[in-house]
């Protein structure tokens, strides 16, 4: 099994839940965090003050899948949380040694 962890824009966070959902992903994990990559923050004007906003806010999904399921699941995130501008995030794809139902004591796909 393998972890795929998305760090993509808020207003993707729909389209790619939705998206997951048509091809059989029946859980994920979804966190509001803050980051910034080549984008560097962005300048922003309050009250005639120009400052820095060095971390911008992303989402990040989290999902574990069997291994014949992971190609579809980042292509799919791909698919729907792409703009083509910078800032449309990163897919990190990490191996999964074992996953417990803490309520069943199920374990490895069966606890997915």
């Amino acid at each position: 099994m393998k972890k795929i962890e998305a760090i993509i824009q808020p207003f993707k966070v729909e389209p790619v839940k939705e998206a997951l959902h048509k091809i059989s992903v029946q859980g994920m994990t979804v966190t509001e965090v803050k980051g910034f990559g080549r984008q560097k923050g962005i300048r922003e004007v309050y009250r005639g003050m120009e400052y820095q906003v060095d971390f911008l806010p992303k989402v990040k999904i989290e999902v574990v899948a069997p291994e014949d399921k992971v190609k579809a699941v980042v292509e799919t995130i791909i698919k729907n949380a792409r703009t083509g501008r910078i800032g449309d995030g990163k897919i990190f794809v990490f191996p999964v040694e074992e996953v417990i139902r803490i309520r069943t004591g199920e374990t490895g796909e069966d606890a997915v």
